[in-house]
């Protein structure tokens, strides 16, 4: 039996970038794929979560076979409800929950994550300010489910509502993170094109 799955979040249409955010080129090679690259030797399967079935069938084709790819289970588009799909479709016992579009984060970081949340409900990455990282996370998929399928029975559609019903959850410092990844690009995700040619440089001063 698998263990452990990455689900990743792609959700739908992006306005900014005039297709999915996930497939935009970053040194043509597309968003989502540093995603998938950086969960390598981390996770023992990995589901992507598209908002249509068109959406579906044009990952197939960019990613290939081997990669798990599943549609959102209701219209409404939101982190929630892809959490919601991906943990449905996650055979192990945990799970981590990423986006698409943070083409710097680590795999230290998220091994590391996935480590913390053996014998516990959920490890989420909090920042001094109190500020919770829900989508740089890791879940023990039945309970996440439950707690994913509690919110949204009560009308709710955002990540924190889902947290708020899961016990047993770990706290990881960013402070912590940071000795692995002293600037925490971990959390850096693609909003704009701007940001875009900012991941570009970065990732060329890598090479």
């Amino acid at each position: 039996m698998l263990e452990s799955s990455a689900i990743i979040l792609a959700g739908g249409f992006s306005e900014k970038f005039g297709s999915n955010k996930g497939l935009a080129p970053l040194l043509n090679k597309p968003l989502i794929k540093y995603v998938l690259d950086a969960v390598n030797h981390v996770v023992d399967e990995k589901i992507v979560v598209v908002g249509s079935k068109p959406l579906a069938e044009i990952f197939s084709k960019v990613l290939g076979s081997k990669i798990k790819i599943v549609v959102d289970k209701r219209k409404a588009q939101s982190p929630l409800i892809g959490a919601l799909t991906g943990f449905s479709e996650a055979p192990g016992e945990y799970a981590l929950l990423l986006p698409c579009d943070t083409p710097l984060v680590s795999r230290e970081i998220l091994a590391l994550i996935l480590e913390l949340c053996i014998n516990r409900n959920a490890a989420v990455p909090r920042w001094p300010n109190g500020h919770i990282e829900p989508l740089h996370a890791a879940y023990r998929v039945k309970p996440a489910l439950d707690a994913a399928g509690k919110a949204l029975n009560n009308g709710k559609l955002d990540m924190c509502s889902m947290i708020e019903n899961l016990r047993g959850i770990r706290y990881i410092s960013t402070l912590v993170l940071q000795q692995l990844d002293p600037e925490l690009r971990t959390f850096f995700n693609i909003n704009t094109p701007s940001d875009l040619k900012k991941a570009e440089q970065i990732l060329k001063r890598k090479t």
